[in-house]
């Protein structure tokens, strides 16, 4: 009678341990991210780098920038416009860490022979897929934003100093645009991400990655240069590099269309780096999907 009872009862138990679950998926790539060496070193070098490239700046100082001299509200808005670029410069570095990290955390399943069993034990790959996105696009931010925070106090006594600029804690406009630069380094990561899920390869992956959010902007500028063509201009503001720095610019102006020039707004380039994003992805589930491994 005993053995009869407790059997279905073992059997009900090992069905709830077996089950899989979105959290559980969540949970074992929050493992699989902090056991990887790279993921120490590119956060570290992430932290590092936008810490210092403000401080070198806010040492060295913001010519012709005073905002407690005669201006008023005008002066201390151009302050906290010179602020904000200081202590987002990094971004423009980092973001190419954030791509490297960004491709090697999903193609580094490919070349150790991972992705089978991630694979196998999510059989439909997608929540596999996502839950891998969401964790490393969660952390990537986190570690931006707290980096743009320790930029920022490191940097308000160098401006003060250097460039009589008082840094506006109370200023939301500032704060949006560090959560801004924090959301564009995330979103560059997955990207690039998405773009090494795609070409199932570390070296291709990053390439890709570096390709699209650095080189092109380097092409397209050679090549309005020369050309001086509005087509290529306006190629280049849909750019992932260009659409992000608008995210993150202080009051990033107004979206314009004037002589068939486009300027993207701070929403706009939210939305172009998004769409970005959602287009990488969508060719990476698909691809996903479609093959064997």
């Amino acid at each position: 009678m005993s053995t009869a009872t407790l059997a279905p009862q073992a059997a009900r138990g090992h069905a709830n341990l077996s089950r899989l679950t979105f959290g559980g998926l969540l949970r074992s790539e929050w493992i699989k991210l902090r056991s990887l060496r790279s993921t120490f070193w590119c956060y570290a070098l992430i932290l590092l780098l936008n810490v210092g490239f403000a401080a070198l700046i806010a040492n060295v100082g913001l010519g012709g920038r005073d905002a407690r001299g005669p201006g008023g509200a005008a002066a201390a808005s151009a302050g906290m416009a010179g602020a904000t670029t200081v202590v987002t410069l990094g971004i423009n570095f980092t973001v190419l860490i954030a791509a490297v990290l960004g491709a090697l955390v999903i193609t580094g399943e490919y070349a150790t022979g991972m992705v089978k069993s991630t694979f196998t034990g999510d059989p439909r790959r997608l929540g596999a897929v996502f839950s891998k996105a969401i964790v490393f696009g969660v952390v990537t931010f986190v570690v931006g934003f707290v980096s743009l925070i320790l930029a920022t106090v490191v940097a308000t006594p160098l401006l003060s100093n250097s460039s009589n600029i008082s840094i506006d804690w109370s200023d939301g406009t500032f704060w949006l645009s560090l959560v801004a630069g924090a959301g564009f380094l995330a979103l560059a990561g997955l990207i690039s991400f998405f773009l090494g899920l795609i070409v199932r390869s570390s070296a291709g992956g990053i390439a890709a990655g570096i390709g699209l959010l650095f080189v092109a902007d380097i092409v397209m500028n050679i090549i309005v240069s020369i050309t001086q063509a509005k087509w290529a201009s306006n190629v280049q503001a849909f750019l992932p590099s260009e659409a992000g720095s608008k995210m993150f610019g202080y009051g990033s102006g107004t979206a314009s269309v004037k002589d068939g020039l486009i300027t993207l707004d701070q929403t706009q380039g939210f939305l172009v780096v998004i769409g970005w994003v959602v287009l990488t992805g969508i060719i990476a589930l698909i691809l996903v999907k479609r093959r064997d491994v």
